[in-house]
């Protein structure tokens, strides 16, 4: 075997989706960006078996053998901590799937807000995948990573998670989202407008009952394509469905489930007009898209809670605003907001005050920008 570098710094981002909510187990396309917010991973050869994790934010610390990876315990027999299930889960994996992990000393540490829906736990993920391809000295498509690394969360961790994550933080491109097509996992980056800024605003909310809701919108949505396929064979997802024939049979579903399914037949379209108006650099057009997500979710998929709502028509009203909408899963979370630049500081000043205001809350608000996926620092 070839071995690749001693040591060295991994950069892994986290993500946010900007079109394309709730889609992705619908076969729909979704339209995230990598930001850059990141999780930083600083590594060294070892020249045994073993991998020393260094989680600096937690403060904690354990030592696996990648011979025993299967027993999801330390070398001293303990359970893993929950935070080193992730990359233990790629590195059982990548050695599962033939490639290359040799023992390593990590730390790492993030700046990304862990539980508000910016893929913190795929950015670790993504971080160790290519720690353990430059310490193997081997390359695989970054999509074919992604899915490595879905794989481990699903498998190793068990979160039944969909690929987005994965993907975004693996292939980001700077300065554009990335398209991806849940359906034939074709993709392609599209372009941000140049004069505008990706403002995140954090709730400081963390997600609650989003297990539970997850699995009752998804069953609505199954509800809803049993009952079409077997009128037209050809309709396997909700991704093959118009809302046109949605509204004709709503009389036949459950309300519930008619609402659900709507806000993804519709969000589906959303996407795809979005694609279009991005490569024409239409920013008050896409922004528009994201104000409409976001009252979708709010009516139809109900994942939204008032906070968010203040958030979302708060930013609206302000001078420089061109969208805004809840992002990730729902219940909680963050925000995302497209602002043209030379607003941006009076944009947050405002927002965090009006927050505070009506809620009583403070919010965490800052600027990004769409960045690379993650990648190795020049040594």
């Amino acid at each position: 075997m070839t071995r690749g570098i001693d040591n060295g710094l991994v950069i892994s981002p986290g993500r946010v989706n900007l079109l394309g909510e709730h889609v992705d187990y619908n076969d729909g396309v979704v339209l995230p960006a990598a930001i850059d917010c990141s999780v930083k991973i600083r590594f060294e050869q070892r020249q045994d078996n073993l991998v020393s994790l260094t989680a600096e934010d937690m403060r904690g610390r354990c030592l696996l053998n990648l011979d025993r990876l299967e027993d999801k315990t330390t070398v001293e027999g303990k359970q893993l901590p929950v935070w080193a299930l992730y990359p233990a889960g790629v590195l059982w994996n990548l050695l599962r799937h033939g490639l290359a992990v040799s023992g390593f000393n990590a730390q790492f540490s993030s700046n990304i807000p862990i539980g508000a829906g910016l893929s913190s736990s795929a950015a670790v993920e993504v971080g160790f995948a290519v720690v353990c391809e430059s310490l193997g000295n081997w390359q695989i498509d970054r999509l074919d990573l992604a899915q490595l690394c879905q794989q481990a969360e699903r498998e190793y961790v068990g979160v039944n998670c969909g690929l987005m994550d994965q993907f975004a933080c693996a292939c980001g491109v700077e300065n554009h989202a990335v398209m991806l097509d849940t359906r034939s996992l074709s993709y392609k980056p599209v372009p941000l407008p140049p004069p505008t800024s990706l403002v995140i605003a954090d709730s400081s909310l963390r997600r609650s009952l989003i297990n539970s809701a997850y699995n009752e919108r998804r069953r609505d949505c199954e509800t809803v394509v049993a009952y079409f396929s077997k009128i037209d064979p050809i309709i396997c997802s909700l991704r093959d469905l118009r809302v046109e024939s949605l509204l004709a049979h709503e009389q036949n579903l459950p309300p519930g489930a008619v609402r659900h399914a709507r806000h993804v037949v519709e969000e589906i379209a959303r996407v795809d007009q979005a694609i279009k108006l991005l490569e024409e650099n239409d920013a008050f057009g896409f922004g528009k898209l994201m104000l409409a997500t976001h009252n979708s979710l709010r009516d139809f998929y109900e994942v939204s809670r008032p906070e968010l709502d203040i958030l979302v028509e708060s930013a609206a009203s302000l001078d420089g605003c061109l969208g805004a909408r809840l992002t990730g899963a729902g219940f909680g979370g963050c925000t995302v907001n497209l602002v043209l630049d030379d607003r941006v500081d009076h944009f947050i000043t405002q927002l965090k005050d009006a927050y505070k205001r009506q809620t009583g809350l403070e919010a965490v608000i800052f600027a990004t920008r769409a960045s690379r996926g993650a990648y190795l620092c020049a040594q």
